[in-house]
């Protein structure tokens, strides 16, 4: 007698590969452009004796430039889809890599970051975002949290990054960083789908089914919010997110650039301040899993205000390292990491739960472009405080302070008047 199996394997929904590849591009090109960037300021300051200040700069050009081009971004990948640009993005982040490693002036280099920034613009968290988002509703919490956890693990890549720049010289490091701009994140780039409408889906991996009844599809579905761009940019509710997670931009982009620089400045060598910079991020993996699955389940604009307060406590223990407390290194990392992290994700998460699905990468692009405001103005900030006072601690102390006054701005989000669309109205 024969045994008849009657079992199939069960299909992965598509959108998870999407999620995957998107990890996986986070990962590469967050670590080596916006991690990496701590492990070059001693070695470019050493080679052309330029102050922290002029380095940090670059920093911001990038900045500016992905803040310039953040919107219209947004607008693109809504119309054209993510793979077009994430293509773009890669070869031109490429060029902009070669660029640095050949650079012999300070004009040349902050050429390189312009080049840098375009190219990272189309692989930015824009794109990235939306691509996840057009696959998600309910769990796009955690959906995002994965995904953005491929910028924490990033973190991984700065030792390496640190490594290669101390073996080979950091002229031959960024040439090979980027060779891998084009090895991985090219063919990750062909595995991005624009929205599951295109392809028989809805979110979450629902599917048509002529079996069912009307009523059945209808208790399994939910109706959508569906806000236009200007309209959400006209809402009190993009303002009061923005400018809470603008402070934060303030805040995250200062502490990555200058966290190696600071801590050789207390005495900790090259080594243990490159692993501290590397735990920063990993950490933050924590927060974005954690806080995005919490975020699925209470009241976003809480999430954020948690994540807000907990930085907060974070940098001031980092402050206070250079008063000889070094045992606050492990609150520092714990506190700091999980705060940013987390709310990183809920940037994507409360802008799909107030403004929709349909100009989710138009709405995240004008947020980011304002939001860069903030990571422009603090690098330079930061290290002109080093170089006037020679010491951070000054500046940590300001910004802790900063975080707190967002918190009551993350709490007082109002919602926002928007009609609503059914899910098949695509």
């Amino acid at each position: 007698m024969r045994l008849k199996l009657d079992w199939k394997p069960r299909k992965v929904f598509y959108g998870w590969w999407i999620v995957g590849a998107c990890f996986l591009i986070s990962l590469y090109a967050g670590g080596v452009v916006f991690y990496g960037f701590t492990a070059i300021i001693e070695p470019l300051a050493n080679e052309f004796g330029w102050s922290y200040a002029q380095i940090s700069l670059a920093a911001s050009l990038r900045g500016l430039e992905m803040g310039l081009l953040a919107p219209l971004v947004g607008i693109l990948v809504d119309r054209w889809g993510p793979r077009r640009l994430l293509i773009g993005g890669a070869i031109v982040t490429c060029l902009g890599l070669t660029v640095l490693s050949r650079t012999t002036s300070l004009a040349a280099f902050y050429g390189s970051f312009v080049i840098l920034a375009i190219g990272m613009s189309a692989c930015s968290s824009t794109v990235l975002m939306t691509a996840v988002a057009n696959w998600f509703r309910r769990r796009i919490g955690l959906a995002m949290g994965i995904m953005i956890c491929g910028y924490g693990f990033a973190g991984l890549l700065v030792p390496i990054i640190a490594n290669l720049i101390d073996t080979y010289d950091w002229r031959l490091a960024i040439g090979m960083l980027a060779a891998g701009m084009l090895v991985i994140c090219l063919p990750l780039a062909l595995v991005v789908r624009h929205k599951p409408e295109h392809y028989g889906y809805h979110p979450d991996g629902e599917v048509d089914n002529p079996g069912r009844s009307a009523d059945s599809l209808v208790q399994t579905r939910t109706v959508e919010i569906d806000v236009g761009t200007r309209q959400a940019l006209k809402s009190r509710t993009f303002w009061h997110i923005t400018l809470s997670l603008l402070a934060q931009a303030v805040v995250v982009s200062s502490v990555i650039t200058h966290v190696m620089p600071y801590l050789g400045s207390i005495g900790l060598t090259r080594s243990r301040s490159s692993l501290i910079a590397m735990t920063i991020p990993l950490v933050s993996i924590a927060g974005r899993l954690g806080l995005g699955w919490l975020g699925d389940r209470v009241d976003k604009r809480r999430v954020i205000a948690g994540g807000l307060a907990m930085m907060c406590g974070g940098l001031l223990c980092f402050g206070l390292i250079a008063s000889g407390a070094l045992w606050l290194i492990v609150p520092f990392l714990i506190l700091f990491g999980i705060g940013y992290g987390g709310n990183n994700t809920m940037r994507a998460s409360v802008i799909g739960e107030f403004f929709g699905r349909r100009n989710f990468g138009a709405i995240h692009g004008f947020m980011i472009g304002i939001m860069a405001l903030g990571g422009i103005a603090g690098p330079p900030l930061a290290g002109w405080v080093f170089d006037h006072w020679g010491s951070y601690q000054p500046i940590w102390f300001v910004f802790a302070a900063l975080a707190v006054a967002a918190i009551p701005v993350a709490l007082t989000t109002p919602a926002v008047d928007a009609p609503l669309r059914s899910p098949d109205n695509h």
